[in-house]
């Protein structure tokens, strides 16, 4: 069972991403264990104060070591627990790291807050400094809730079916194919017919190439790095001409 902890200054933001669909399935079956640490009740003054003014002057609040570094103490760790704090600085967050997460036993995130957190927490506690993109949000609630979703939904036996996670969108780089469900038609729109047939090989490389024209028009940069067969490089040619004296 994987164990995250989340240390924040506003516990009650993780209410409903913690306690609801996938997430709170995964709980119930024992799969992960998450516990949530209010950063403020290491705050020992009368006011619970966790941030404060930073050295050499400058705007905005910085939050407090001792107050980070206890939090971070009073936490059961294995020896081994990556301590992950959201930044703007950090790695960029994807679904390679999202794997790389999920086999981990023990995660720690520190939601970062204010202007950020002294430095010398950095030095002392975090394994890394994580981002989920190059955008500004009040705080590390937000990231810490989209990671943990991210990384649960990977866990063995979260989902209803094995191969689900290997079927999302970036799971092998590519974006996700078109989905359709019942009615057959709907406002004038007909479903594939390739989807109707019952030809399982022909969905599966009608969904294949559906998947790259997708990427090469929405996301074309994620071809870089994705495992392209050279059946995928042929269908990419036949969408773009372009794109077989790219990669010639």
């Amino acid at each position: 069972m994987m164990r995250i902890d989340i240390l924040t200054l506003f516990p009650g933001m993780f209410t409903g991403p913690l306690t609801e669909s996938i997430v709170k399935r995964a709980q119930a079956k024992g799969l992960v264990d998450i516990h949530l640490t209010d950063m403020r009740d290491f705050a020992h003054d009368k006011h619970r104060t966790a941030d404060d003014r930073p050295f050499g002057g400058g705007v905005g609040m910085v939050l407090r070591p001792a107050v980070v570094f206890d939090a971070v103490q009073s936490i059961p760790r294995e020896p081994q627990a990556k301590v992950l704090l959201t930044s703007p600085q950090g790695r960029v967050f994807d679904q390679k790291y999202a794997v790389e997460l999920s086999e981990e036993t023990q995660l720690v995130f520190i939601c970062g807050h204010y202007e950020g957190i002294d430095e010398r927490i950095k030095d002392l506690v975090v394994t890394e400094e994580v981002s989920i993109g190059d955008y500004v949000l009040t705080g590390g609630e937000l990231p810490a809730m989209v990671m943990v979703d991210s990384i649960i939904r990977l866990l063995p036996g979260v989902l209803g079916k094995a191969e689900s996670p290997l079927q999302d969108s970036f799971y092998e780089g590519l974006l996700d194919y078109p989905h359709y469900t019942r009615p057959e038609e709907f406002q004038g729109l007909s479903v594939p017919t390739v989807l109707l047939s019952g030809n399982h090989a022909e969905i599966a490389r009608w969904r294949r190439k559906q998947s790259l024209y997708r990427t090469l028009v929405r996301r074309p940069e994620l071809l870089d790095k994705a495992p392209l067969t050279p059946e995928d490089r042929r269908w990419l040619a036949e969408f773009d001409p372009a794109f077989a004296r790219s990669y010639n």
